[in-house]
């Protein structure tokens, strides 16, 4: 009778551990599988706030960079007008960029979902600006508002006239906006970040 009894309460001690031990294991998953949920929320949105505040940073260094050299557009080396082409998706001038004492042709237009700054350095006797010899820098990725990217608008321009239509007229820009639109991932936050400024020609302003 007493062997029994001792198997018995074995057998119910066995029991209540294994129960323990799977009641154990099931909290230690929960736990684990929160703390992997949470490290990994974490990551996530510590990476989209990091590329958010690069794309700002990087937007606004870009568009400080774009208007000291527009502003200080003015006629080529060469005797060429100051504004060499001019549409949605391009804009090609002369400014002194380097500090050189020589004016150079610089071009920013988009390339896919990419924006890109061009230059040429005068070279020669006569000087002239040799496209060969034009150095191509991707200076904003991931710009989604497509070609758009320039308008441009004339002396009459009072905050809201109307932009000037294409083709442009090139004598009779005197103020050109640039909005570039940035979106790292299209399915992740943060969400997509437009840059704009507008700037006119210190060397072609009439009453702006």
């Amino acid at each position: 009778f007493l062997s029994s009894m001792k198997s018995q309460i074995a057998q119910k001690q066995k029991g209540i551990t294994l129960i323990e031990t799977l009641f154990g294991v099931a909290v230690f998953a929960l736990i684990a599988i929160a703390m992997g949920t949470f490290g990994r929320n974490l990551w996530y949105y510590n990476t989209a706030i990091g590329n958010g505040l690069d794309s700002a940073d990087s937007g606004r260094n870009l568009m400080k960079v774009i208007t000291t050299e527009i502003r200080t557009a003015s006629s080529a080396n060469t005797g060429a007008y100051t504004i060499s082409q001019a549409s949605a998706s391009s804009f090609t001038f002369y400014s002194d960029v380097d500090d050189d004492g020589m004016r150079e042709k610089i071009r920013y237009f988009s390339s896919g979902t990419n924006f890109q700054r061009g230059i040429t350095e005068p070279t020669g006797n006569p000087l002239t600006y040799n496209s060969a010899n034009e150095v191509v820098k991707t200076v904003a990725s991931n710009v989604t508002n497509g070609s758009t990217i320039f308008e441009y608008f004339d002396k009459n321009y009072d905050g809201s006239t109307a932009a000037l239509t294409s083709p442009i007229t090139i004598p009779s820009v005197r103020l050109v906006k640039i909005t570039i639109t940035v979106d790292k991932d299209t399915n992740r936050p943060p969400e997509p970040m437009t840059f704009s400024t507008q700037v006119s020609m210190r060397n072609l302003k009439d009453n702006l």
